[in-house]
């Protein structure tokens, strides 16, 4: 009996090709807009769907120059960096999962530019410190493994240092100017992430997202469209749905980096990706 082909293979046999190929940034584009995506866990690459829009999204745009991406998975003050080096080894941050999940790869070119730059954007007075054997966590290297599978992009991962919106949002506008430059910034998270509050329904897909889940996700939506970054600051008491759309807090604050890195933060993105994935709001966003 052939076995079943695995949905990851499957979309990489068309998204290797194709990303290629794909353009890569020139000065001509202008900047390139930053990402607040929700990355989910390694069952991701078993949802075709997802994978789908994830390098939809991906393809619309040039192929960046560089990719930085501030993580859920790595909260840590003073501001530090990952390691630079080409090839270095993933973080596998998770457990339960299948054997394989733990034996992937995502080699990705020298980042040591990039790692330049970055620290150039912050104050004299704030060090940031280079942790040279941490590699991606699953927060940058699973979303990126689908949106840019060829890993022929430099890829920096930074902490995340601090959950103030003001102080997010002014770390977002220091990393601005990369943009200029084809640097692809993103914030990745979880638009809900409520885990402990999930039912066996929820998980299998059998029921609607949970009322708290669908909840938050519309108070977001409507504060995203009409930008409102003062409501998404307030989230704590604002939203409807918490505090089980984040027990936690760290998937929903990276969205102020990218709000941060945008022009204008006080206007309306523009939303990729909606829907749930078991339970949890996948929805995710650009800001020029």
């Amino acid at each position: 009996m052939t076995p079943p082909v695995y949905p990851l293979d499957r979309h990489l046999a068309t998204a290797l090709p194709a990303t290629r190929a794909q353009r890569v940034w020139s000065p001509a584009d202008g900047p390139l807009p930053a990402l607040y995506l929700s990355h989910g866990a390694p069952p991701l690459f078993e949802d075709t769907r997802w994978m789908t829009e994830l390098f939809d999204w991906a393809r619309r745009l040039p192929k960046p120059t560089a990719i930085l991406v501030v993580s859920a998975h790595w909260e840590s003050a003073p501001l530090s960096l990952s390691g630079t080096a080409a090839g270095t080894p993933l973080v596998y941050d998770f457990g339960g999962f299948a054997r394989r999940y733990y034996e992937m790869t995502y080699r990705t070119p020298d980042a040591a530019a990039l790692a330049r730059r970055v620290a150039a954007a912050m104050p004299d007075t704030e060090p940031v410190y280079e942790h040279r054997a941490r590699g991606l966590d699953h927060g940058a290297w699973v979303p990126l493994k689908v949106m840019y599978p060829a890993g022929d992009v430099p890829v920096l991962q930074m902490s995340l240092p601090t959950h103030d919106p003001t102080t997010l949002l002014d770390l977002g506008r220091r990393l601005r100017p990369l943009r200029d430059e084809g640097v692809l910034i993103v914030g990745s998270g979880f638009m809900t992430h409520g885990l402990p509050f999930l039912r066996r329904e929820d998980v299998s897909g059998a029921a609607p997202a949970p009322a708290w889940s669908r909840d938050f996700d519309a108070w977001a939506a409507d504060a995203l469209a009409r930008g409102d970054v003062d409501t998404l600051a307030d989230f704590a008491h604002a939203a409807p749905g918490m505090p089980y759309a984040h027990p936690t807090v760290e998937h929903y604050t990276p969205l102020f980096v990218t709000l941060g890195a945008a022009d204008r933060p006080d206007r309306p993105v523009t939303t990729t990706i909606e829907g749930y994935f078991m339970g949890l709001s996948k929805r995710s966003f650009q800001v020029a």
